[in-house]
């Protein structure tokens, strides 16, 4: 399966940064081989940092992954094993405490926040959103979707990745979750895998309604509190109704989006808390029927998405546009999280590029695995382009583009720019706080987060 792309801009430097050893956490993924260290996870700033060597790793050849990173514009990158922050970039001083939106890993977090109510007994995954939804909100065949159809991307909505994302990028969205409900279903609701913008902001609709707060209260009690991430260290943005986006725009500095990967990678548990629970994260790391690359908003598996074909099989990832990820392999008690704008290469042109985004991280983990101490795997070679079967267009769908405007097929009656459901709209930008742009926030204004 593959989504998006990039491309190679920009040149940065990064060197290798060990710490001390720390005390053993009780809630690593693994025991670890004897003799090398575990960290505990902490809600304070700094993470607890070690050698590579103390964790299986040669300092050296870790190095030189980190610098391959660098220079293919990984603008943060952090490496854990075992807990333990063992190798991270020269810039991450710079991007670490600055708000970076992580597109579509936004959906990941969706997903925690999914299993946190469905914890909690508020939402049930298998009952169709018609249990939440007001009345007279949707047809009968978009009130049938359920919410685990939500989860896995089965709702059989229309595609327009690009054309769906465009009205939140110039953020005129009247109401995405009413939007939602206005485009037309291209399958039957849990008989195919379509990768919808609009299918993940309905479902942040639905657990609002569900939890019965508005999500990011409930996000940041239930979620980010316990992580030790501060209401002020980051935007989401809403819609003009007011409604959270599901499907991309949390802008979060790169050390919070760490905590966030070492939150899933230690099955749920921070500390003594038991955040969100195993057996959720276990039904997430299940592949739907529909794809076998594809949980509840996690990307499964070795030669998925951006996933090496040579990867252990347990990996999966938090996935966003440009590559914002946390790559976790169990197995290895290894998580990988960066950010940065695109770095994949390819000899094939700017579809070549959006095909074959595996190129940068296939090449990076393969420096990373010559790295340990015993090789995980052997060494696949270099990277092999495939043939270009992408066509770009796909991810343009006109009309997902004028339905904001109530044109067309895709329009929900009573719902464009100018009034939704006879419900005043917010002007457009006023959600958005002082030095935040598409990419990043910044600048001196207090109302502006990170923590610089």
């Amino acid at each position: 399966m593959r989504r998006f792309g990039g491309f190679l801009v920009g040149i940065a430097a990064v060197s290798l940064v060990a710490g001390d050893v720390f005390a053993v956490g009780a809630n690593a993924a693994t025991d670890g081989a004897p003799g090398q260290v575990q960290c505990a996870v902490t809600s304070g700033r700094d993470l607890e940092r070690a050698a590579p060597e103390q964790v299986g790793l040669n300092s050296e050849r870790l190095h030189e992954a980190l610098a391959f990173a660098a220079g293919r514009n990984r603008l943060n990158v952090q490496v854990f094993r075992h807990n333990c922050l063992i190798g991270e970039g020269l810039t991450n001083d710079q991007t670490g405490n600055v708000a970076w939106n992580i597109w579509s890993a936004t959906k990941s977090i969706v997903s925690l926040l999914a299993g946190i109510a469905w914890d909690q007994g508020k939402l049930d995954l298998t009952t169709p959103i018609d249990r939440y939804l007001p009345a007279g909100l949707g047809d009968p065949v978009h009130r049938s979707i359920t919410v685990e159809h939500l989860l896995t991307e089965t709702s059989g909505m229309q595609v327009g990745v690009l054309t769906e994302g465009a009205t939140g990028v110039i953020p005129i969205d009247p109401n995405s979750a009413v939007q939602a409900l206005g485009v037309p279903l291209d399958n039957s609701p849990g008989t195919a895998f379509s990768y919808s913008q609009r299918n993940v902001d309905l479902l942040a609709y639905v657990l609002e309604l569900a939890v019965g707060e508005p999500l990011q209260q409930f996000a940041q009690r239930e979620l980010f509190d316990p992580l030790g991430v501060p209401r002020s260290d980051y935007y989401w943005a809403r819609d003009r109704s007011g409604h959270t986006y599901g499907y991309a725009h949390l802008m979060i500095p790169p050390n919070d989006f760490a905590k966030l990967g070492l939150l899933v990678s230690n099955n749920g548990q921070w500390g003594a808390r038991q955040v969100v629970s195993g057996d959720y994260l276990k039904k997430a790391r299940q592949p739907s029927p529909a794809n076998p690359c594809y949980g509840y908003l996690f990307w499964l598996g070795a030669g998925c998405i951006e996933n090496p074909a040579f990867l252990p099989a347990d990996v999966y990832t938090m996935s966003g546009l440009g590559m914002q990820n946390v790559f976790i392999i169990p197995s290895l008690d290894l998580t990988v999280v960066w950010t940065g704008a695109f770095g994949n290469v390819s000899n094939q042109g700017f579809t070549g590029v959006l095909q074959n985004i595996a190129e940068l991280p296939y090449e990076f983990f393969r420096k990373v695995f010559a790295a340990f101490d015993e090789r995980p795997v052997p060494d696949p070679g270099p990277y092999v382009e495939p043939p270009l079967q992408l066509d770009p267009r796909r991810f343009i769908d006109v009309n997902l583009l004028i339905a904001v405007f109530g044109i067309g097929p895709a329009a929900y009656p009573g719902c464009t720019v100018f009034a939704c459901l006879n419900n005043a709209l917010a002007p457009p930008f006023t959600d958005i706080p002082p030095g935040c742009a598409i990419l990043v926030c910044v600048g001196p204004d207090p109302r502006t987060p990170g923590i610089r």
